[in-house]
C-alpha cells in the first residue's frame, strides 16, 4: 500500500508539473503574441493557441497548429471602428538568414462600422474632411453614402487585384467626381500597403451596420529583425 500511495504521489506531482509548465508556457506565448498583434493593429487584441495538441508538445516540435486573435474594435491601424477576427494556421518558427519562420495559413475578418468607415475617411479626405456629418450604409445597393456638407458621395467598396477599394458611382456637390476618387484611392492604398505578411483582400460585403471583408495570406514569411517590416516582429 505505501508503495502504491508514493507512486500515486509521484505521477500526481509528474502530472501537476506538467500542467503548471503547460499553463505558464501558454500564458508566457499568448504575451509575446499578444504584444506583436498590438504592434500590427494598434489596438488591443486576445490570443489564443489550439488546446490540441497541448502546447508543451507544439513547443517542442516548433509546430504551432491554430492561434486565434481577436481585437477590440477600436481600429486596426488607421481604419477607426474596425474589428479584426483572425485564425492563423501551421505556425513554424524555424529561421533562417532572412526570415523567422513560416504561416502556413491566416484567415481574417474584418468587420469595420459605418461610423468607423466616417471618422477614418473625415480624417483623410484633404479640404472636406472636416465637413463630413455622417454615412449610411446600403446592403442592397452595396454602397456607402457619405454626406459632408453640400456634398454627397455614393462610393461601392470592391475587392480587384486582392486590393479593397473605394469607387465613387454617384457625385453631388461642388467637387468632381476624380477629385474625390484620388482622395479615397489613397486612402485605401494606405490600409492595403500597411497589412503584414502578404495579407490582402479576398471579398467585401456592405451590411446594414458597415462593411465586412475576409482577408488572407498563404505560406507567408515572418520578417527577419532589420528589415522595414520587422519592427513588431522583434520580439519573437
Amino acid at each position: 500500500m505505501s508503495i502504491s500511495l508514493i507512486a500515486i504521489i509521484a505521477v500526481a506531482l509528474v502530472f501537476g508539473g506538467l500542467a503548471a509548465a503547460e499553463l505558464y508556457a501558454r500564458h508566457r506565448a499568448e504575451g509575446i503574441l499578444t504584444s506583436v498583434a498590438q504592434c500590427i493593429v494598434k489596438d488591443g487584441v486576445n490570443v489564443s493557441f489550439a488546446v490540441n495538441p497541448p502546447f508543451l508538445w507544439q513547443r517542442l516540435t516548433d509546430h504551432y497548429t491554430n492561434v486565434t486573435v481577436s481585437t477590440d474594435g477600436n481600429q486596426v491601424q488607421e481604419a477607426k471602428g474596425m474589428q479584426a477576427e483572425v485564425t492563423v494556421e501551421d505556425v513554424r518558427p524555424q529561421g533562417t538568414s532572412d526570415s523567422k519562420g513560416t504561416i502556413g495559413a491566416l484567415d481574417a475578418t474584418l468587420t469595420w462600422t459605418a461610423d468607423g468607415i466616417k471618422n477614418t475617411v473625415a480624417a483623410n479626405l484633404p479640404g472636406v474632411g472636416n465637413l463630413v456629418t455622417g454615412l449610411t450604409t446600403d446592403p442592397v445597393a452595396g454602397t456607402l453614402l457619405l454626406e459632408a456638407g453640400s456634398i454627397t458621395v455614393t462610393a461601392k467598396p470592391v475587392v480587384a487585384d486582392h486590393k479593397l477599394q473605394l469607387l465613387v458611382v454617384d457625385l453631388a456637390g461642388p467637387l468632381d467626381k476624380d477629385t474625390v476618387q484620388a482622395a479615397l484611392d489613397r486612402l485605401t492604398s494606405k490600409l492595403n500597403d500597411n497589412y503584414p505578411l502578404g495579407i490582402h483582400a479576398d471579398s467585401v460585403e456592405v451590411t446594414a451596420t458597415g462593411v465586412v471583408g475576409k482577408f488572407s495570406t498563404r505560406n507567408a514569411s515572418i520578417p527577419q529583425s532589420g528589415t522595414d517590416a520587422s519592427a513588431c516582429f522583434a520580439g519573437l
